[in-house]
């Protein structure tokens, strides 16, 4: 028999999840655990505590049973310049740390959970959704109209 799964915006008591999905989400894109800061529960929670009260953070999770099994991130993107464009040319929202748990992978939740974040940032009137995807996440997102970007890189290291 199949479970119900049930998509919601999480609380704030789950911002541990929501961080221990976020690193789990670094494993397995291949970065070594060495790689990682040992104190990235901290560095997370208070990244997500300064989010929820400056940029309009949420975040949405995939339940069975009470337990979530997924879940993404969004907020007000900060930017990494001046913003001298009015809001209402250029308003960028952010989509970040959305993992789905492995069993329960290929199933539409990252895509579900994606679209509760496009329509929390449509809300607050976002002109653009930014995103950066791994490899296996890109068919989700071009499926949903994400397009690839202008982005270049220049690897130092």
């Amino acid at each position: 028999m199949e479970r119900e799964i049930y998509i919601r915006e999480a609380f704030p008591e789950e911002d541990s999840l929501i961080a221990q999905h976020f690193y789990q989400m670094w494993l397995d894109n291949h970065v070594p655990s060495d790689s990682i800061e040992s104190d990235w529960l901290n560095i997370t929670l208070q990244f997500i505590e300064c989010a929820r009260k400056e940029g309009c953070h949420k975040a949405f999770v995939a339940e069975i049973d009470g337990r979530a099994i997924a879940s993404a991130s969004c907020q007000l993107f900060a930017g990494l310049y001046p913003h001298i464009l009015k809001p209402e040319s250029r308003k960028y929202g952010y989509i970040w740390g959305v993992y789905v748990e492995p069993p329960h992978r290929r199933q539409g939740l990252a895509k579900k959970l994606t679209l509760c974040a496009i329509d929390h940032l449509k809300s607050l009137n976002c002109t653009r959704v930014i995103l950066h995807a791994s490899p296996p996440g890109k068919p989700v997102y071009s499926s949903l109209g994400f397009s690839e970007s202008n982005e270049m890189r220049l690897d130092l290291l």
